[in-house]
């Protein structure tokens, strides 16, 4: 016996038994071994909404090859939009704005199928933007901005009615959501405490009139909004909690020549933008309260939709040249600088709306 009253030779398989314990959940939290990156865009299409899903493959020269196609059984067509899919950590939801619902994406491994069909909120209808948080999805269409509890897709919180049916884009930071309006404006949703859910109420952010035409993308950085109003000369611009705006001057020529229109947020101070007309991404760094336009990196065509990984190390545009959708992936480096990895095929699909990246 020992001090503690134990026999010295117990100790031996109870020591084993608590270190394979700690191991297993070792590496349970450090998640599956070899785990591929996948990069998913939806077709949008109008009759039979599809997922792409491509893996990214690094090992020797960089490749990006298809890897599923799933069919979500109901139908697309939203337009003017960003953020219809999204993803994050082993879930995803793409939106079907002709069917007025949204389709769950399940991640098992390696592969990814499909999940749950969740509707709207009654009367709610043509969902065209998404955003995910730990507890919750929220969603926005053409007349309401909503929240589900997630990943279950109850309905959650209250539905916030739209009088305005332009919503191009919805995002979520820590105490409020945001939807950017083309009509001219963005609308701060606050968000409950306890879940996360939305509140039901929202107020219009005025927008200065250098940089108020066209409101597009948005990402937030923890409670900091940063936003394209796309056509305007300061075409970058940040909002904080308190409803201030601080307007960044864009590329020039501005609109038409340049217009950032769709936003993700980079590591750092680095913002990514993908600007249209302009067959580029243009780069924002901020220090938040302003900032200014760093540079472009040129695309083959037009972007229509802009991710980054959770561990910043990878980017994702979607763009259309010669009739056919492309995705094309970039590493990004420590300071934020992209290089070109890869480049996904054609397929045979004129465009692709919204893109999200799974690790």
């Amino acid at each position: 016996m020992n001090a503690r009253g134990f026999k010295k030779s117990n100790l031996g398989p109870v020591v084993t038994i608590l270190m394979a314990t700690l191991l297993a959940s070792a590496s349970a939290l450090a998640g599956p071994r070899n785990r591929s990156v996948f990069v998913l865009t939806s077709t949008n299409s109008s009759a039979n909404n599809e997922v792409e899903v491509f893996r990214l493959d690094t090992d020797g020269t960089p490749s990006l090859s298809l890897a599923n196609t799933l069919s979500t059984g109901a139908k697309g067509g939203a337009s003017g939009n960003a953020g219809i899919l999204q993803f994050q950590d082993n879930l995803g939801a793409v939106a079907n704005y002709g069917s007025n619902n949204v389709t769950q994406l399940v991640r098992y491994g390696n592969y990814i199928g499909l999940g749950r069909t969740i509707s709207l909120a009654r009367d709610c209808v043509q969902p065209d933007s998404l955003a995910l948080a730990a507890r919750q999805m929220y969603v926005v269409g053409s007349n309401c901005a909503e929240s589900h509890a997630w990943p279950s897709g109850n309905l959650s919180g209250n539905v916030v009615n739209l009088t305005d049916a332009s919503a191009a884009q919805i995002a979520v930071g820590n105490t409020w959501a945001a939807v950017t309006l083309k009509s001219g404006s963005v609308l701060q949703l606050p968000l409950r405490q306890a879940s996360g859910a939305l509140s039901g109420t929202s107020t219009a952010i005025a927008l200065p009139s250098n940089a108020n035409d066209t409101p597009l993308g948005e990402a937030f950085w923890g409670d900091l909004l940063g936003f394209t109003p796309a056509h305007s000369p300061n075409s970058f611009a940040l909002i904080d909690s308190d409803r201030d705006v601080s307007p960044i001057a864009g590329p020039t020529p501005a609109f038409p020549g340049n217009a950032p229109c769709w936003v993700a947020k980079g590591p750092l101070s680095v913002w990514y933008t993908g600007n249209t007309p302009g067959q580029a991404i243009s780069i924002f760094l901020t220090d938040g309260q302003g900032g200014l336009f760093y540079k472009s990196i040129p695309l083959p065509g037009g972007p229509t939709d802009i991710a980054v990984s959770a561990d910043f190390q990878w980017l994702a545009v979607i763009y259309s040249a010669g009739g056919e959708a492309y995705v094309a992936v970039y590493s990004i480096d420590a300071f934020g600088d992209l290089t070109l990895a890869a480049t996904s095929p054609a397929l045979g699909v004129p465009s692709f709306s919204g893109v999200a990246i799974s690790e």
